[in-house]
């Protein structure tokens, strides 16, 4: 476990964070340096094929080690951090026997993890917790899923004894920012189906992720003298806060859980002649969904109507799709993965993503690709953390995957 311990290290030093604002790919000039790390090392361990594209798209490939026919398998992750949190100097710090009380992350700025918040954490007493130190996020999305892929290859090269088919693997730029499938090459890739491992807490096994809309709002108004405004000036702001009060109330991330959907105000910018609000919209039912983006166009509509005047312009995109539909025809896949769990007495947990992965957009790519835990907890910001033992049971159900593949195959 040490072993791997280093290499999580290793990436998780790297600054890799994504930028939302840059059409690029890759967003950062820096996802290059891990990109070329793990090229190196790839083909130090005794990966074939490896390649990285003018887009910072790693692929490699683990030879089949049988001489029956096996279906080509592909595991995935992203090596880009998050954008709403620094990466930058990660530092961090081990916890061995967690004793289940509160963890000191800084003492200078008092900030604490703690399981009377993050109650997860009692689940994890006696291992050996890696937490940052309460500056920057920790990086475990995903670079915990590039060190159980790359530590899980490893292994297998190096225990020839357990027999396998084809395995591809591949690593994306800016998943983060959700674009990290968008030029992944599926036909060059080559596997029937993969998994991503960008999941959190041991067990995780997903295969239903949000239907996803981004709503951007621009109201216009217009400025005028304060004291002579009567009948002349329009508040855009004002207006803002209408449309904001036009949706449901209880229909926010805070408040909903499940499959339940919801709309997400997470940017906004005003003045009185012009505000922006930036939306997402989320639903697993995509009647649902559907519905829920013609419930937010009418409200700018009724608004308009209202106002008597088009001083609302809503523009709703849609970003990515529930890969349920694209999985379901193929559950096999899920079903190994699933016993890839039990027979290491993981206990699966079932259950949709109340977000996206690469793998939902892979999925509609032609790669049904779902998604397995990688032991994270507390994402995309300074209370993230991972426990050590779920690297290592996350490495051993890729090994255990491939193994498995082979002896359905068989």
């Amino acid at each position: 476990m040490q072993k791997i311990i280093d290499r999580f290290v290793k990436y998780i030093t790297i600054d890799t964070q994504s930028d939302p604002n840059n059409s690029a790919c890759p967003s950062t000039e820096k996802q290059w340096d891990l990109a070329k790390l793990l090229v190196e090392e790839l083909k130090e361990i005794g990966m074939e094929d490896v390649t990285l594209d003018d887009h910072c798209y790693i692929m490699a490939t683990l030879p089949s080690n049988v001489d029956f026919k096996v279906p080509t398998i592909g595991f995935i992750a992203h090596m880009d951090t998050s954008p709403d949190y620094s990466g930058t100097n990660v530092n961090p710090q081990f916890h061995p026997n967690y004793n289940g009380e509160d963890i000191i992350l800084n003492k200078e700025e008092n900030i604490v993890l703690s399981p009377n918040y993050f109650e997860d954490l009692l689940m994890y007493k006696g291992q050996t917790l890696i937490t940052t130190d309460g500056t920057t996020l920790l990086g475990a999305d995903d670079k915990a899923g590039i060190t159980e892929i790359v530590s899980a290859m490893e292994y297998l090269i190096n225990n020839p004894e357990i027999k396998h088919g084809k395995i591809r693997i591949g690593f994306t730029p800016d998943e983060e920012i959700g674009s990290g499938a968008h030029l992944f090459n599926v036909e060059k890739f080559g596997a029937e189906w993969a998994y991503t491992m960008d999941g959190s807490q041991v067990g995780e096994l997903e295969y239903e992720n949000f239907n996803a809309a981004g709503g951007k709002v621009t109201i216009n108004g217009k400025i005028v003298h304060p004291g002579y405004a009567k009948g002349k000036m329009i508040n855009s702001m004002t207006i803002a806060s209408d449309f904001i009060k036009g949706l449901p109330a209880n229909e926010v991330p805070e408040q909903t859980e499940g499959y339940e959907g919801f709309f997400h105000l997470h940017t906004m910018n005003g003045e009185v002649e012009k505000t922006t609000l930036e939306y997402i919209i989320r639903d697993h039912d995509m009647k649902l969904f559907e519905g829920r983006k013609a419930q937010f166009q009418k409200v700018a509509d009724d608004l308009n109507k209202k106002l008597g005047s088009n001083l609302i312009e809503v523009e709703i995109k849609d970003q990515y799709f529930n890969m349920r539909e694209k999985v379901e025809p193929v559950m096999h896949i899920v079903d190994i993965a699933e016993e890839a769990m039990k027979q290491l007495n993981i206990k699966p947990l079932i259950k949709a993503i109340r977000g996206g992965t690469d793998g939902s957009q892979l999925s509609y790519k032609g790669l049904p690709c779902p998604n397995i835990f990688a032991g994270g907890h507390n994402f995309h910001g300074r209370y993230e953390y991972v426990p050590a033992e779920s690297l290592q049971l996350a490495t051993d159900v890729v090994v255990k995957i491939a193994e498995l593949t082979a002896e359905k195959a068989k």
